[in-house]
């Protein structure tokens, strides 16, 4: 077993590759045990392709077992090789964005017992004992239901955790600072071959600056990334370092990944004031 043993808890399939891809492909390269749970088959995406349409869950209701499929070749290109489905493949349903009738349809993660869901993910974590878990903030980065659940889940599982001889001892949320998304707003602009965002203000994630406590600098891994983003072909489409969901808006495919530290002890920080390793801090 490795020393350096880390958990990526995401709700759908390509959450792990557009917020945590490099990280993910990084620590692998590195030697650390990477481990991926992913919370849901991603049931309600919006299809991109049109040869793809008769996937959708308003008609034959395959996009996820699909997905299945897109998410092992991300994988692949990230060098993960463990990955899991919380509770197994199809367990719960991706619960679609607030406020939508997927929200209630039978299953929906969204309205999973958090004890039940937790009771899985901490045979997960008392298998691999990661040090490290990283996951949503309690607001889901930007209100998605399932991430907000992902959040409630892994949580349970951290505080559980203490004080045994399973503990995870850091917890992180994946953040990105506004004052990075007002520089990729003004570079999509200037070059992107997708629509661009008005300002950051139309965006609906972001934090202030000072709540990102973590900088990790996987510029080296960008290309992996980018072809686990590709790999998800039937939600997003990918031109250069940029990519784009089903509403085209273009998105910068980042190098370097943010992070805030929710527990767990501080590493060494750099000039910049942030942490640049997350395992930063243990011993």
């Amino acid at each position: 077993m490795s020393d350096r043993r880390i958990l990526f808890m995401h709700a759908h399939p390509d959450d792990e590759s557009i917020n945590t891809g490099a990280t993910m492909a990084r620590y692998a390269a590195e030697g650390a045990q990477v481990t991926l749970v992913t919370c849901t088959l991603g049931e309600e995406g919006e299809i991109i392709p049109p040869e793809y349409a008769d996937l959708a869950s308003d008609r034959q209701d395959t996009l996820g077992e699909h997905r299945i499929s897109e998410l092992a070749k991300a994988c692949e290109a990230l060098g993960v090789l463990d990955h899991r489905f919380l509770g197994g493949a199809g367990r719960w349903r991706d619960s679609g964005m607030a406020g939508v009738s997927s929200n209630d349809r039978p299953g929906a993660f969204w309205h999973a017992d958090v004890d039940e869901a937790a009771a899985l993910l901490e045979e997960i974590v008392r298998e691999v004992r990661p040090q490290v878990i990283v996951t949503y903030d309690d607001d889901g980065y930007y209100g998605h239901p399932d991430h907000i659940q992902a959040h409630r889940v892994s949580w349970r599982v951290f505080e559980n955790s203490q004080g045994t001889d399973w503990q995870i001892d850091k917890f992180y949320a994946i953040a990105m600072p506004r004052s990075v998304l007002a520089r990729s707003v003004a570079v999509l602009k200037a070059s992107s071959p997708f629509r661009s965002p008005g300002s950051v203000d139309e965006l609906p994630y972001g934090v202030p600056d000072d709540q990102v406590t973590t900088a990790i600098d996987c510029r080296a891994y960008l290309p992996r990334k980018l072809a686990a983003l590709a790999a998800h072909h039937t939600q997003i489409t990918v031109e250069g370092s940029h990519f784009a969901l089903s509403n085209k808006v273009g998105q910068q495919a980042f190098g370097v990944e943010y992070y805030t530290r929710l527990a767990g002890p501080q590493g060494q920080l750099g000039p910049d004031g942030r942490e640049h390793d997350l395992f930063g801090g243990l011993t």
